[in-house]
């Protein structure tokens, strides 16, 4: 039997992670997140298979990609979050279930990152617990599928 898999993405600039704005995102790095939600995610049976990009089409591919051999989707958009109909619209293509995580709070950040295109197709959101709100989001999506 093929042990399931999840799809990780995280957007634009979170290549940056430890050095960009260490107030706000904190000092752990992009390997760090892939490395928590991989032992989360492996702690209940499943893979990871991870993606970062700064270009949406990239990101769009991998998720087009998951619907083929994965249960669901962690993502973190980044600022796409609050401007991409077009990911919005492949996440709900795939019909996946996905859970939205964000480092910070974005809701007591600037008001032009009060909205997010993916809240609406995500059955998980975790918002401002730092890094390890990815665990927190992992572990939800896992509950959610039922393992």
């Amino acid at each position: 039997m093929t042990t399931p898999r999840l799809l990780l993405v995280n957007g634009p600039n979170l290549n940056l992670l430890g050095t960009r704005e260490p107030d706000i995102y904190g000092s752990e790095t992009l390997a760090d997140v892939e490395a928590l939600v991989t032992e989360v995610a492996t702690a209940h049976g499943y893979e990871v298979r991870a993606v970062q990009s700064n270009h949406e089409g990239v990101l769009i591919d991998a998720i087009h990609e998951a619907r083929h051999d994965c249960a669901g989707i962690v993502i973190n958009p980044g600022g796409l979050t609050h401007t991409s109909v077009v990911l919005r619209d492949a996440l709900s293509g795939v019909a996946l279930p996905v859970a939205e995580v964000h480092i910070s709070d974005v809701i007591a950040r600037e008001s032009f990152r009060h909205h997010s295109y993916v809240a609406d197709v995500a059955v998980v959101h975790v918002i401002g617990q730092g890094v390890p709100g990815y665990r927190t989001a992992t572990e939800q999506l896992i509950a959610h599928l039922g393992r």
